[in-house]
């Protein structure tokens, strides 16, 4: 059975061939990959890969041949990579190629949120064969994307982001178009995959006579390995997994830290990224986006100075080392569908605190695997001033949350147990690779007909 994946990235197995350096971007592929290629003389898939490069790469298809036996087809195509929210037609023709080269039996689209799987809608003459799988919601991004965050700072546009076109406003409106494009190729779709009722919901508001398969992700590997203990991490240190952007809500954690430091004036929060904050020279500053801005007054206001760690970009392991060294891991984001780094952290037993927002009750059930909290609320105004509004309520719910956690030992290594049995169940290679076989087999069979 031939299958085609359309990815969002290279994968590293395949920019190792081509000595370049891999992304983090979309690990989990790798374990599903990997899995797929160990047994491909069980389960008889031959795996083609196409990928999105931009102009200047220069990187051509070709086959990776394993020790094994099995082979891995790959194919570039160009894309402007950077700019998920324009459309080039020429796409079409690109991937069309592609499709008719490896003649798949099926064609899996990972995500909705860039223009090729559109276009390999398009491109294709039998959508039968496609499916969809569905990862962040644009549509609900853009409605979520400001996550309370003061009207002073939505209108607030710095030199970078004027340069960059990129204020947050105009970010926000990138994620709307990307959101059409979205509700397009979903209206467009015979199968879609998902995992959660909340990208259920979107994927038959947009078009009730499709095909909706269950199936839940596979994580990176390393993180089957290894348990959080109490003995090794930093009591009063929070892990955030993502803080460059407002959806990711940064900013309700920094208020509720605020009061947080006040009990517990060893606290510490490590974000894994670059910094949004930091600058030394006036170039640097002149770099700083109107979040990162608005992210450094609340640092000063907040008394959190010297508190508050970027970590730069990190690998797998590097990622599992701050789960581990972390008193808990913190996910307030305005909106998710189901997000990896929360799985990751169950996975290994960290203690979680989580916003109840999107799809993460079907992955968190809070109370059981963790502090959970009334997160974003599109019908509560931004406020600064008073507590009335929905930016100091969900600090505040997320402030009562950390505190569940750590002043409850008992209670939070229950939440550790229940989270870990929980996310092997959620996240079982062996289940959810079984999953993908028999979706594969289904579509492949009736495209046939």
């Amino acid at each position: 059975m031939k299958i085609l994946w359309i990815c969002n990235t290279m994968l590293p197995i395949i920019a190792h061939k081509l000595g370049l350096g891999a992304g983090n971007k979309e690990g989990w592929l790798t374990g599903l990959c990997s899995t797929i290629l160990e047994n491909h003389t069980k389960n008889n898939i031959e795996l083609h890969i196409a990928f999105p490069t931009d102009n200047a790469s220069g990187i051509k298809s070709g086959q990776l041949h394993l020790e094994n036996g099995a082979v891995l087809t790959y194919y570039a195509f160009t894309e402007e990579i950077h700019k998920p929210e324009k459309y080039r037609p020429f796409l079409e023709k690109q991937l069309a190629d592609i499709i008719n080269e490896a003649e798949p039996e099926v064609i899996h689209c990972f995500g909705t949120e860039f223009p090729h799987t559109l276009a390999a809608i398009k491109a294709c003459s039998t959508p039968e064969k496609i499916v969809v799988g569905l990862q962040g919601i644009c549509t609900a991004i853009a409605e979520s994307y400001m996550a309370n965050i003061p009207e002073s700072v939505q209108n607030s546009v710095t030199f970078r982001d004027f340069i960059k076109r990129d204020s947050i406003k105009q970010q926000q409106r990138k994620y709307a178009i990307r959101g059409l494009r979205e509700q397009e190729v979903i209206s467009r779709a015979v199968n879609v995959i998902g995992r959660t009722k909340f990208d259920r919901g979107y994927a038959y508001k947009y078009n009730q006579g499709l095909t909706y398969y269950s199936m839940n992700e596979t994580l990176r590997t390393c993180f089957y390995q290894g348990k959080w203990s109490e003995e090794s991490s930093k009591p009063h240190t929070i892990f955030i997994s993502q803080a460059d952007y407002p959806l990711k809500g940064f900013h309700y954690l920094l208020i509720a830290a605020g009061r947080l430091v006040k009990k517990y004036p060893d606290i510490e929060i490590r974000a894994a990224g670059n910094s949004l904050v930091e600058y030394a020279a006036l170039k640097d500053k002149m770099k700083i986006s109107a979040y990162g801005k608005y992210l450094r007054r609340l640092i000063r206001d907040e008394g959190l100075e010297g508190r508050v760690h970027f970590t730069g970009m990190l690998s797998a392991e590097q990622m599992k080392e701050e789960y581990l060294n972390c008193g808990v891991f913190v996910c307030c984001s305005a909106n998710e569908n189901s997000p990896n780094s929360l799985g990751e952290a169950m996975l290994l037993g960290v203690p979680c605190v989580a916003a109840l927002v999107g799809g993460i009750p079907d992955m968190f059930t809070a109370g059981v695997d963790g502090a959970g909290f009334k997160g974003f609320d599109a019908d509560l105004r931004p406020d600064m001033t008073a507590y009335d509004g929905g930016l100091y309520n969900v600090s505040e719910a997320l402030e009562k949350a950390v505190c569940e956690i750590w002043e409850n030992p008992s209670k939070k290594h229950t939440f550790c147990k229940n989270a870990r049995i929980h996310a092997k169940t959620t996240h079982n290679r062996e289940a959810n690779y079984a999953k993908m076989v028999e979706i594969y087999s289904n579509i492949a069979e009736r495209a046939r007909k």
